[in-house]
């Protein structure tokens, strides 16, 4: 039985005695524990080791408590990066499951892509799965998701659409729209093109019917940039940015209820700045992806 485990059960025992008067002969019988181990406990005589874990287990229940989203692969990370606690995975996985810590579970996909009934252009799959980039604005990919709000009865949707950068995984630009149409996509790349205007690399989504618009190939040449799209029905040649929608929605959208437009709004435009700016990610070398971005304009 784990350190951590065993404290709770410590802890349990003493309340029982303390608050109803319960023979701690009895709890230790019926909770397996040992009578001299638990006065140990008592009496504060434990090694050093218990005390860390002790520790630990009070800043894990902490960072638990204000995001139950996270997992303990981000607990370490956020032990070591906030706290100045330096632990091992396996560790932190043996603490969290002697309290019962986890992360919020995962949902299964709704799209919202609509595919083109005549699709005006059709690129090649260029990005090939290979996800990986040298630089900055080497590689974006796009997409569209939906998320739900209510007014009163009445089920409303609005709709974000984002590039991600392949290379710092940074989401580059996006816009919240109420219709999925033409102008929600179109002006998701006017807005990250302006803002970085010497990306000339490859743009890669899917084959909803906004890519797949001439109009819109016609602002990726403009652009200076090379169309690649996925094959059909195969959302894993999108995968990092479809990755990106799991994320979002299961930290901060999944079980929830918002009752204004305002809200959900404030959700998704408060969570990218966080995603950029403060959310670790150890394929980045447990950085976020604006440090990565910044590290790599510094060794430029």
């Amino acid at each position: 039985m784990s350190q951590v485990r065993q404290e709770h059960l410590y802890s349990s025992i003493k309340e029982c005695h303390e608050k109803f008067g319960y023979p701690v002969e009895e709890s230790c019988h019926i909770l397996d524990v040992s009578r001299s181990a638990y006065y140990k406990w008592l009496r504060g005589d434990c090694g050093e080791r218990t005390k860390a874990n002790r520790k630990i287990a009070s800043v894990i229940e902490e960072i638990h408590n204000e995001d139950s989203s996270k997992g303990y692969r981000r607990i370490r990370d956020d032990l070591e990066e906030y706290h100045s606690i330096k632990v091992n995975d396996k560790r932190v996985l043996r603490i969290c499951r002697a309290l019962n810590v986890k992360s919020t579970i995962k949902y299964k996909k709704q799209g919202c892509t609509r595919n083109a009934d005549s699709p005006q252009y059709i690129a090649e799959n260029i990005l090939n799965r290979i996800f990986t980039a040298n630089a900055p604005n080497e590689k974006w990919l796009t997409d569209v998701t939906e998320f739900a709000w209510y007014e009163g009865m009445e089920k409303r949707k609005i709709y974000l659409s984002a590039i991600l950068d392949l290379y710092d995984r940074r989401i580059v630009s996006y816009v919240i729209r109420d219709r999925n149409n033409n102008s929600l996509v179109f002006d998701t790349l006017d807005k990250a093109v302006e803002e970085n205007p010497d990306a000339h690399g490859l743009f890669h989504s899917d084959r909803g019917f906004q890519y797949t618009n001439r109009e819109f190939h016609a602002k990726i040449e403009k652009a200076g940039m090379t169309q690649s799209m996925s094959r059909v029905g195969k959302c894993i040649d999108n995968g990092p940015i479809e990755g990106f929608w799991g994320i979002l929605k299961r930290e901060c959208y999944y079980g929830k209820r918002f009752e204004s437009r305002e809200d959900i709004v404030d959700m998704i435009e408060s969570y990218i700045y966080y995603y950029n700016n403060r959310r670790y990610q150890r394929q980045l070398g447990v950085v976020t992806p604006i440090e990565k971005y910044e590290q790599y304009l510094s060794a430029a």
